[in-house]
């Protein structure tokens, strides 16, 4: 059975969800952003992440990983303030950091969390934390594993969802085999269940909406395929996020941003070779076309 397809996601699709324009302020005037991402294992999620917000255009940045790695993040982020937190022994955040990063999320404009991080016994708290915050929320990773089904959506922005076909699997409680064989679909099964925009990340990405909604992305290159470049993406999502795009405006331009980043790289490296940290370098570039 043929795989049904959204709309095409191309610069000439996206005329009609202009990003906003580039303002002339301090780093307020462009957006507050909190990434809360990284683990003992995987420390520097949390500096892929942040680097691509700002490089998308964010501009103030606020970071917030597990005590042991925080001190190294914030001498290779120096624009940062890094927040170190307390550290349970599965290697998630404490019941006590889950708050405090809740405090947090009410004081910025957007936040970006899960990459990098430990799947952990806080992880369903914490997404359901920022969920419930002020700010506009992008989850990746470990925090899409044990998210709660919304019944009633009262946000005042939908939540963006990033799972490749495993997470989704993990969203929907089924096997991932039906998630290749109908992503369009179950991409929006999950953007109903918790009211949220979601990316159905793969090979071929999909973008779609509770109401049906979906637009196909079939660009990109072999070599997008590498450790981190998901948080990349990430990033670029909450660094338009901050600048002021809405979420769907945001995600969609992420999806093509970060596939004409991998273009770029394909022809300045090669197909393959490139890595995750060379994508956000091309992204001002790319904005400025």
């Amino acid at each position: 059975m043929r795989q049904a397809r959204g709309k095409p996601l191309n610069r000439s699709t996206l005329k009609g969800f202009p990003l906003p324009p580039v303002v002339d302020g301090d780093k307020e005037t462009k957006g507050r952003i909190l990434v809360v991402a990284g683990s003992r294992e995987v420390a520097g999620a949390a500096l892929l992440t942040a680097t691509a917000a700002m490089r998308a255009g964010a501009g103030k940045l606020r970071m917030a990983t597990v005590d042991s790695v925080a001190v190294p993040t914030s001498l290779a982020m120096p624009e940062a303030m890094v927040v170190g937190l307390a550290e349970a022994r599965d290697g998630g955040f404490t019941r006590r950091a889950v708050r405090q990063l809740r405090e947090q999320a009410d004081s910025v404009d957007v936040v970006v969390a899960g990459p990098g991080m430990a799947v952990a016994q806080t992880c369903a708290a914490l997404a359901e934390a920022l969920i419930e915050s002020l700010a506009a929320v992008v989850l990746d990773a470990a925090l899409l594993h044990r998210l709660k089904t919304v019944e009633s959506d009262r946000r005042r922005l939908p939540p963006i969802l990033l799972p490749h076909s495993g997470e989704l699997a993990s969203l929907l409680d089924c096997g991932e085999e039906e998630i290749e064989a109908d992503p369009i679909g179950c991409g929006v099964r999950a953007a109903q269940r918790y009211a949220a925009i979601v990316l159905v990340k793969g090979v071929t990405s999909h973008v779609v909406t509770p109401d049906g909604k979906a637009w196909t992305y079939e660009g990109g290159a072999p070599g997008l395929g590498v450790s981190g470049s998901g948080d990349t993406l990430a990033g670029i999502v909450g660094g338009l996020l901050a600048r002021g795009a809405d979420p769907l405006t945001a995600l969609l331009w992420s999806v093509l941003l970060h596939g004409e980043a991998g273009e770029v790289l394909s022809r300045k490296v090669g197909p393959i070779g490139f890595l995750a940290r060379e994508l956000p370098d091309e992204i001002p570039a790319l904005l400025a076309r």
